[in-house]
């Protein structure tokens, strides 16, 4: 396949995951730690993404990062003190685990001095990215381990420059919760298609087609310039996706790669809620046991609350 005027040859290695936000729909509990650090089982969720980054090749992180967010950083610290106590115990597994976050990824961080909208948390990375292509990785969603999406996308990036999105399929009903593309086939491959254009949060009647804007992106360098050009939008925030529609209007390529694996959406308290389950379900430490009281507990009927089983 020939790649366009667009396309570089270069690869993205880099990754930039906003952090910035306030997450009010968690509140008590964000107040002194960051939404991002809330556990799923065992891990944080910003684990779960840095892994599934440093899992596609992309080795530098830039975290965009707010007011109070410092231990999302520390988290990929060294902690000499708990190692060695570890080491003591003779806890090899826990050891190996807390060694492997400060192992998996070169960890960045800038600054969101405001809240200014997704574009601006973007923007903020301009100087730690240069020109070069590279990834965004929203800071509340993550795949399955073992259905990635980054390399597809990445891949295809490389070849054809421009955009690439990540799209999942949607129930009608849903559309107006999400980003809907409207696009046309292409021959790139299974599962890729060529957008022609993006609708925020359109009705079932109006939605041009039922797929659904995931957060990853895999952007060139240029967006950059874009989003200096563009002013405030939805919320008076400056989007994205308005910048990204710039470059399509002046002839930049945009991609998208329909996902067909499960993704954990644990921006909402109950997607957070579901992912914690399901992910425990599936361990092979506790998944047994887990799934044998979840059974136990809803067949008993106290999922609205009485039983401490």
């Amino acid at each position: 396949m020939t790649t366009n005027a667009h396309a570089t040859g270069r690869r993205a290695v880099k990754a930039v995951i906003p952090a910035a936000g306030l997450a009010t729909r968690f509140l008590p509990a964000t107040k002194a730690v960051p939404k991002e650090l809330l556990p799923v089982v065992d891990r944080p969720v910003l684990q779960y993404i840095v892994e599934e980054a440093a899992a596609a090749g992309l080795s530098d992180v830039l975290l965009v990062t707010g007011r109070g967010k410092t231990s999302m950083v520390d988290h990929f610290d060294r902690r000499p003190d708990v190692e060695q106590r570890l080491e003591e115990k003779g806890d090899e597994a826990r050891l190996a685990a807390v060694r492997r976050t400060s192992e998996l990824a070169d960890i960045y961080a800038v600054r969101q001095g405001e809240a200014l909208g997704l574009g601006h948390a973007v923007g903020c990375a301009a100087s730690h990215v240069g020109d070069n292509p590279f990834a965004v990785l929203l800071g509340d969603e993550f795949v399955e381990q073992d259905k990635p999406l980054l390399p597809d996308m990445i891949d295809l990036q490389a070849r054809t420059g421009g955009i690439v999105l990540a799209f999942m399929e949607v129930a009608p009903h849903e559309t107006s919760r999400y980003g809907i593309a409207s696009v046309e086939p292409s021959d790139l491959g299974d599962d890729v298609v060529k957008v022609t254009g993006l609708v925020e949060k359109p009705s079932p009647e109006e939605a041009p087609s039922r797929l659904a804007v995931l957060g990853r992106y895999i952007l060139p360098g240029s967006i950059f310039e874009a989003i200096a050009n563009t002013k405030p939008g939805s919320g008076g925030e400056i989007q994205l996706t308005d910048a990204m529609f710039q470059l399509l209007q002046d002839g930049v390529p945009v991609h998208g790669i329909v996902y067909r694996g499960h993704r954990y959406d644990t921006g909402m308290p109950l997607g957070y809620l579901q992912a914690v389950v399901q992910l425990a379900s599936e361990r092979e430490d506790i998944g047994e046991e887990f799934r044998t009281w979840l059974t136990e507990f809803v067949a008993r009927g106290s999922a609205a609350g009485g039983s401490k089983g």
